[in-house]
């Protein structure tokens, strides 16, 4: 699959018709306080107009801080930027997922959320039950859309039977599955499952937490390309039509990942990438949401 993109700014429309810019700028595992305040604001400033954020990182004061300073400075117009932000494990039920939204609105300091995701399907605390917390979660949600304070709802980590057993009861159905995809890490049935549900597939840490970087295969690539690594990642996820959520929080990377277009990687390469070893990368596997301890 490729795709025309020439900007972060250019958009996927979600199967309920909203625009959401083709490039998110990821903020996992940025700390709280300044780093995360500064990194958001380069990003805001260099023309990043999308931005995901999640209770569970612990995070969201500082990046809201840092939309409510770039909007207040630049002059933009809130519906000119497309937030995410995440249910945490803690808040799988109706009346704790209404809290948890109001949380994150709050400490966002902002009136909506654009995009709001179910972050893990199975979490330890609910494991018991977890079908129907999720629907329960859910239930909430789609009031919280029908208030006007989430424009979309989306999910994380969610397996094919998670998503069967979501739909069940689903009024408002999911518009994005947010899952990890790297170089080496495709997971296409659920990729092509997805799909066929209507949602956009968002890829989590495109660059396998920076391990990708590393690879000698991708560094020849690079050379190849006339691109750094993180950009021939970040079009890889583009090219196989992927909203892909590079972080960075060094202002220098966060300007050089913007500059991710303009070519095409050839499909015998793309089929290199698809199979990339992991072997001697620090790259956090893939884990399996029915076992994870959190």
């Amino acid at each position: 699959m490729n795709n025309s993109f020439s900007s972060v700014t250019d958009t996927y429309e979600l199967s309920n018709g909203i625009q959401i810019p083709c490039v998110g700028f990821g903020t996992w595992q940025t700390p709280d306080g300044e780093v995360a305040y500064s990194s958001v604001k380069a990003a805001l400033e260099c023309g990043y107009r999308h931005i995901d954020t999640a209770t569970a990182y612990g995070n969201e004061e500082s990046v809201g801080r840092a939309i409510n300073d770039f909007l207040k400075e630049s002059g933009l117009d809130r519906k000119e930027l497309f937030i995410t932000t995440k249910l945490w494990n803690r808040h799988h039920s109706y009346e704790l997922a209404k809290a948890g939204i109001e949380e994150s609105l709050r400490k966002l300091g902002l009136d909506y959320i654009d995009l709001y995701l179910v972050h893990w399907p199975n979490p330890a605390m609910f494991r018991d039950h977890w079908q129907q917390a999720n629907a329960d979660s859910w239930r909430a949600m789609e009031e919280k859309v029908e208030e006007g304070k989430i424009r979309a709802l989306g999910i994380s980590n969610f397996r094919k039977h998670h998503i069967e057993e979501l739909l069940r009861t689903a009024r408002i159905r999911p518009v994005v599955n947010q899952i990890k995809l790297c170089p080496g890490i495709c997971q296409d049935e659920l990729v092509e499952y997805s799909r066929k549900n209507g949602m956009l597939i968002e890829a989590y840490s495109p660059m396998g937490t920076g391990g990708v970087l590393k690879d000698e295969f991708m560094n020849s690539l690079a050379r190849k390309y006339g691109h750094t690594v993180a950009q021939i990642c970040i079009h890889y996820s583009l090219q196989r039509g992927y909203l892909p959520l590079p972080k960075s929080v060094t202002p220098s990377r966060i300007r050089e990942n913007m500059d991710s277009f303009g070519f095409t990687i050839e499909e015998e390469d793309m089929k290199k990438i698809d199979t990339l070893s992991h072997e001697g990368l620090d790259i956090v596997p893939l884990r399996d949401p029915d076992v994870v301890t959190f």
